[in-house]
């Protein structure tokens, strides 16, 4: 038999060729199929939301005389009165949900917000390398530390510190809770959620300022500006959409933070129907749409009630909330991205 002929240049890269598009072929498969989870993931979570949420206003319920009636839309999108668990009348309306999550949000945002992109301002054009190659890591350590920590730190130092129990004699001073804060309270779950945000605010910030150009820096001195001035006129401006979307983060991470607000903030909404004043109150309990959730699955509800179902209905608006912070937020970080470009 004659002998087999060697494979020719044109012939290895030919399988060469085949070899590689397979593997471009897996990789894509690969990456395609992750991408797939991702969304199914994702449709899968809103499916779940949206039909129990649905379930929810088509259930009955009986009140004590008897009668048999369901939460409509309207109720539950317009009341102002939260009570489905306590009392011979439910009450379904969820702005007290939303208003006690708005809080705690609002406390923790002008408190961290401002203070992160200081220091972030600090660590990008003032700090000295060897400074900021430690602060930097040790913010990012404090960014993973349990949540469940930061509770316990707003229920042992935060509270009794807002009740002035550092003066002398403590609880038998004169002064002793001279402002009234009840042992839960708005402020100090705001100031945990805000202590908890501080390290997203500055790390993402800084991120974005020193990914600014150093002509622009060059430039503004050049020009005879301070230090101050071109990091406040200049490299802030210059990072803005990057600042912008540390703060929305921030943002997003303090409305959707459970523990801090189960442990710290109480699990009393604010009756909005009948002290409407209480949306300004920070010194006695709220409680915050991801606190009701705890609450129920911690509870002894029965499960299919309406009590129960009533937590999809606060899951799917708090994830509307979510989306809609997400997609208002990507319209402000392009127009400020195009602006500066």
């Amino acid at each position: 038999m004659p002998a087999a002929s060697p494979p020719t240049g044109e012939d290895r890269r030919a399988r060469s060729a085949g070899i590689r598009n397979a593997r471009e072929g897996f990789v894509f498969a690969l990456l395609l199929g992750c991408g797939l989870f991702s969304v199914g993931t994702m449709l899968m979570i809103l499916w779940i939301l949206l039909s129990n949420t649905v379930t929810f206003f088509g259930h009955p319920m009986q009140d004590v005389s008897g009668q048999v009636s369901t939460v409509t839309p309207r109720e539950f999108l317009t009341g102002g009165e939260w009570n489905p668990l306590l009392g011979a009348e439910k009450h379904f309306g969820m702005w007290p949900l939303v208003v006690g999550t708005l809080q705690v949000a609002v406390v923790a945002m002008v408190f961290a917000l401002p203070l992160g992109l200081m220091v972030a301002i600090w660590l990008s054009e003032y700090a000295a390398p060897k400074v900021r190659a430690v602060v930097k890591p040790v913010l990012e350590v404090i960014a993973g530390v349990p949540t469940v920590v930061f509770g316990f730190f707003a229920i042992t130092f935060i509270t009794p510190t807002l009740r002035l129990a550092w003066l002398p004699g403590g609880r038998d001073n004169a002064y002793y809770n001279w402002f009234d804060f009840g042992t839960y309270n708005v402020l100090a779950a705001g100031l945990a959620v805000g202590i908890m945000c501080i390290p997203i605010v500055t790390s993402l910030s800084e991120d974005a300022l020193r990914a600014v150009p150093r002509s622009l820096r060059e430039g503004s001195y050049g020009l005879g500006a301070s230090r101050f001035e071109t990091s406040v006129k200049v490299v802030l401006p210059a990072a803005l959409s990057g600042v912008i979307a540390a703060f929305l983060l921030a943002v997003a991470r303090a409305v959707g933070e459970t523990m801090i607000v189960a442990l710290a903030a109480g699990s009393l909404p604010p009756n909005l129907a009948d002290r409407p004043g209480d949306v300004f109150d920070l010194t006695q309990d709220t409680q915050t749409m991801t606190g009701y959730i705890v609450q129920i699955y911690l509870g002894d509800v029965a499960h299919g009630g309406v009590e129960y179902l009533s937590v999809y209905a606060i899951a799917f608006t708090l994830f509307v909330i979510t989306l809609l912070l997400t997609i208002g937020g990507g319209i402000i970080r392009t127009r400020f991205r195009q602006a500066y470009e």
